[in-house]
């Protein structure tokens, strides 16, 4: 049995499958996804499609809550300061399910947004979509953090983290950054899985080692990447 972390799918459904293809993922073994599975990618609503197909025929997924479905249900109720967000990530989500407002989304899969976890513990690790605030006294207390923090690898408390290991995703680097990551893993104790699979040209053309949906097998710390083919 495999445990395997992925984050940061943004509607990238074909390349999903590619990468469920490619790491051989089977009913043995456990997936965990770590948020943002809509916006910004060509079919949001597909990438549930394929989660809910997985469970459906015995697949172990286990799912966090990323900033981007955080956002989708805000909507629902307030969209001060998400103009831009409607007409550009929530767009494209909103085309893929056909519907004009977040609010028209089928009843299933708003439920299952609206259940997301925040973050698992796991054999050794701490898997949330953004990071840690290690300002607070108990740094999974926050939500908000747990969603949004960037640039927190400075502040990292190791006499509280002790052993464990934080999986992580939300901020894009590129694919050779995460396997650097991995080589010291024993002594920084974070990797990031987001190697910018959204990010490719012709949109993005400043973005090199982007474009890439990344596996993290937890059982023998070992990366897979996928280069976006939507």
């Amino acid at each position: 049995m495999h445990k395997f972390a992925i984050s940061d799918i943004h509607g990238c459904r074909k390349t999903f499958l590619a990468l469920l293809d490619k790491i051989a993922f089977s009913k043995s073994d456990q997936l965990f996804l770590l948020g943002d599975y809509v916006d910004r990618g060509p079919d949001s609503k597909g990438v549930l499609d394929v989660i809910f197909d997985l469970q459906k025929n015995g697949y172990t997924l286990r799912c966090l809550r990323g900033n981007h479905e955080a956002i989708l249900l805000r909507s629902m109720y307030d969209l001060t300061g998400l103009d831009n967000w409607l007409q550009t990530d929530g767009k494209m989500t909103m085309d893929s399910f056909g519907v004009e407002s977040a609010g028209d989304i089928p009843e299933r899969y708003l439920e299952f947004l609206r259940e997301l976890d925040y973050y698992f513990e796991v054999d050794g690790y701490i898997l949330v979509h953004a990071g840690l605030n290690f300002n607070l006294f108990d740094p999974l207390e926050d939500q908000r953090d747990l969603l949004v923090i960037r640039r927190w690898y400075p502040h990292v408390r190791y006499d509280w983290l002790g052993e464990r290991i934080i999986l992580h995703g939300h901020t894009p680097i590129p694919f050779y950054d995460i396997e650097n990551q991995l080589v010291n893993l024993d002594g920084n104790r974070y990797l990031d899985l987001d190697a910018g699979c959204v990010f490719v040209p012709p949109r993005h053309t400043d973005r090199d080692g982007l474009g890439h949906l990344c596996a993290f097998d937890m059982t023998n710390r070992r990366l897979t990447f996928q280069a976006n083919v939507e």
